[in-house]
């Protein structure tokens, strides 16, 4: 019984760490989240990502994760998005936000890209918050 006594201090600490692990990474989560809304500044002229609140001079961006390019039907896509083949996911999106015009040639997004991966990994995360995807 003694040593069972022993190990209730050191259960409690063991769930101390843990519980202070998820906190710091709920913390790093919004983190990112307030830094991909901060970076997607540079995207809200040209998006929405609100469902059914239309297109822009880019397309809206609700339901992007798992759509394929060039596929909102009252948008104009260039053929090179058209004819692509691309299905959007987080992978598909990190390449285009890297720069556009060299992931897919003949595109017409005039955007040169966004430059960190960390921003990009940020921007996507907050993507994914806004545009519904399956979290």
């Amino acid at each position: 019984m003694r040593a069972f006594a022993n190990l209730v201090p050191a259960l409690s600490l063991c769930g101390a760490i843990l519980f202070g692990h998820v906190a710091v990474a709920a913390e790093a989560d919004e983190a990112t989240l307030k830094q991909g809304q901060r970076v997607f500044l540079l995207c809200r002229s040209c998006h929405n990502t609100e469902e059914d609140s239309g297109n822009k001079v880019g397309p809206n961006l609700y339901g992007v994760f798992g759509r394929k390019a060039g596929t909102v039907s009252d948008f104009k896509y260039s053929d090179a998005v058209k004819a692509s083949g691309i299905t959007w996911d987080e992978h598909t999106i990190n390449e285009w936000l890297t720069k556009p015009r060299d992931f897919l040639p003949g595109n017409k997004m005039a955007f040169r890209g966004v430059d960190k991966e960390e921003d990009r990994k940020a921007l996507i995360a907050y993507l994914k918050k806004e545009t519904g995807a399956a979290q």
